[in-house]
């Protein structure tokens, strides 16, 4: 990404290079015409002349491209002069949308260090002006990931291969809505993890026998859970622990097709490395701006009494609020595209039973209080969690 300018800025320096292009141009005609007066009379020359006309002949289509080629630049100047940018439509050669390569991030000693996030002081959070892609600024027609500041153009993605054609509506609708959309680098959980945690991992499926990208049953998925957990030098697998490993299948189910999908079983079990092998200082820093600002958002909502405390029960209920997520009722025209995060109990996007189990629970006996760096603490893990598009949830919350 180059350094933004503002659209004045942005005018004034493709105005300096028309002017520019222009006198080179200028400069070629000159010499040409001098070299053209030098040589004419003479027998080569005239031969010359004539095999440039026949290679101009055969060469005619090539140049009709070129022709195209020139006028495709000259409207996306005249747009970038004008401050009307260029529509990525116009990009529609595949040369200009190779996906990019992931880079996995390496840990060092600082990220165990202890970090403080502070309740009070807010973080303004601005989203990117050009499409990470394009690196072309397009009006409002770019869609913001609610995770990271990154914005993309609807078409990037689509020729990236990271936006079905049928599928279009449904993101378009969920980057402006008050759920949001996660980008392709935000919404893979397996990008959080090291090239050493990724290795282990494999390890781990190898040695459960689970094949790459396949869907998994509940025979599987109950069968990897208890050779992994042998595996990490735990007791064998009680009922308790394999109805718990049951209804979180379920969770990553949420179409009761009676298999999971080889990328939420993934995202799963990147997030519970990470949960076993990251200190919490480490994982509190994968947290974006746009996710801590929804979280103090929450605690604030929840904190009624403004001593900055929160009960254990409002805690938990508060976890099951991040999944909360592409619900098909959610109005898209009148809600903020920087609103980010978990729906909270009050917003009209959120799932009504849900709602109304969560909010109406019983009365429960006086809980221990929490303040706001427990609650973050605690919330961390499912925050990542809940990133990703897909309607699963890939870290069941408990109950």
């Amino acid at each position: 990404m180059g350094v933004l300018m503002s659209r004045r800025q942005t005018v004034e320096q493709v105005q300096k290079v028309s002017l520019a292009v222009s006198a080179f141009r200028d400069g070629l005609r000159e010499r040409k015409s001098e070299g053209s007066t030098s040589r004419r009379g003479t027998i080569e020359d005239t031969v010359q002349e004539l095999r440039e006309e026949e290679a101009s002949e055969v060469g005619s289509s090539a140049g009709l491209q070129r022709k195209e080629e020139s006028s495709f630049r000259t409207v996306a100047w005249e747009r970038l002069r004008d401050g009307r940018g260029v529509e990525p439509e116009e990009f529609d050669r595949s040369t200009f949308f190779t996906p990019p390569a992931f880079a996995r991030p390496t840990q060092t000693e600082q990220d165990d260090e202890p970090i403080e996030i502070s309740l009070e002081q807010r973080e303004q959070v601005t989203n990117d002006e050009t499409c990470e892609v394009c690196e072309v600024w397009t009006a409002d027609s770019l869609l913001p990931c609610r995770v990271c500041t990154r914005v993309y153009h609807d078409g990037c993605l689509r020729r990236m291969g990271f936006l079905p054609q049928d599928n279009t509506g449904e993101v378009i609708e969920a980057a402006h809505s008050e759920t949001g959309w996660s980008c392709y680098c935000c919404d893979n959980l397996n990008l959080l993890l090291t090239e050493e945690e990724m290795s282990s991992l494999f390890r781990s499926f190898q040695q459960g026998k689970v094949a790459p990208d396949s869907a998994l049953t509940l025979k599987v998925f109950l069968g990897y859970k208890r050779l992994s957990g042998q595996q990490e030098g735990k007791q064998p697998s009680s009922e308790e622990q394999e109805d718990q490993d049951a209804l979180q299948f379920s969770a990553l189910d949420p179409e009761k097709k009676g298999c999971i999908e080889w990328v939420d079983f993934l995202s799963h079990e990147s997030v519970l490395h990470l949960q076993r092998t990251r200190t919490q200082n480490a994982l509190l820093r994968l947290l974006t701006g746009k996710e801590r600002e929804r979280a103090r958002a929450t605690f604030l909502s929840l904190d009624q009494h403004g001593d900055g405390l929160i009960s254990e029960a409002e805690s938990r209920r508060s976890q099951h609020t991040w999944f909360r997520k592409r619900h098909k009722e959610v109005p898209s025209c009148n809600v903020s595209i920087s609103h980010v995060g978990p729906i909270s109990e009050s917003s009209p996007a959120s799932n009504a039973s849900q709602d109304q189990v969560l909010l109406n629970a019983e009365p429960e006996e006086p809980s221990r209080t929490i303040n706001w760096p427990t609650f973050l603490r605690e919330s961390t893990i499912y925050i990542l969690a809940a990133r990703p598009n897909s309607p699963a949830i890939h870290l069941k919350p408990l109950a």
